[in-house]
């Protein structure tokens, strides 16, 4: 059975750590930043999309320089964040990727705000990377001036840093039509987890 999202805070914050200083974001403050549209496709990496999916929120490239940069040493490069969602669920992502033009913290869905189902109070919307990057329920972004240590086992799941979909970047060291027969094996069981299609309740 599907678990409930988790609440939504009264006053939700989106933590910054790693190398940042700047401590919090209320979600309120983000109505400070220009605000973007972006239409895109979602892809689950086990071979399903929702298409044609209007987001809206603001650019993480606006949110970065805004309140991150600012407030790191000058001789600092950061290369690597992860994503925390409330839920517990965590993302590693490449700054470059990060900053793509397209990549926003979302807080409406065609048209409406998000809701639990979906990723509510916000969410990280990468629209060209794999499902598991865009972390919903967004709390906390860990900003790292290298690649931070993980659980780096042998998994037939493990999850690739870069998750491009283009490029078939699906598990951590395993090319993509290597391990597409595995992961389309359990599009069914993914479904059923995670919902598919416009009014599913699962991405």
């Amino acid at each position: 059975m599907k678990n409930p999202p988790p609440p939504v805070p009264a006053d939700p914050v989106i933590e910054l750590g790693g190398v940042s200083e700047a401590g919090s974001v209320a979600v309120t403050e983000l109505a400070k930043l220009p605000r973007r549209e972006v239409r895109a496709d979602f892809h689950c990496v086990a071979g399903w999309s929702a298409t044609g999916l209007v987001w809206e929120g603001v650019s993480f490239a606006d949110f970065y320089r805004t309140f991150v940069e600012t407030e790191l040493r000058p001789d600092a490069v950061v290369t690597h964040l992860v994503f925390v969602g409330s839920d517990g669920v965590r993302a590693l992502v490449e700054m470059e990727d990060a900053l793509g033009e397209d990549v926003l913290i979302a807080e409406r869905l065609n048209g409406e705000p998000l809701t639990g189902d979906h990723g509510a109070p916000v969410r990280l919307v990468s629209p060209w990377q794999y499902g598991y990057v865009n972390i919903k329920h967004l709390c906390r972004i860990e900003f790292y001036l290298g690649r931070p240590a993980l659980v780096d086992r042998w998994s037939p799941l493990a999850a690739h840093s870069r998750a491009r979909v283009w490029k078939e970047e699906r598990h951590r060291r395993l090319p993509g039509r290597v391990v597409r027969p595995l992961y389309r094996s359990l599009v069914g069981v993914i479904r059923a987890a995670s919902g598919e299609g416009k009014n599913a309740p699962g991405w």
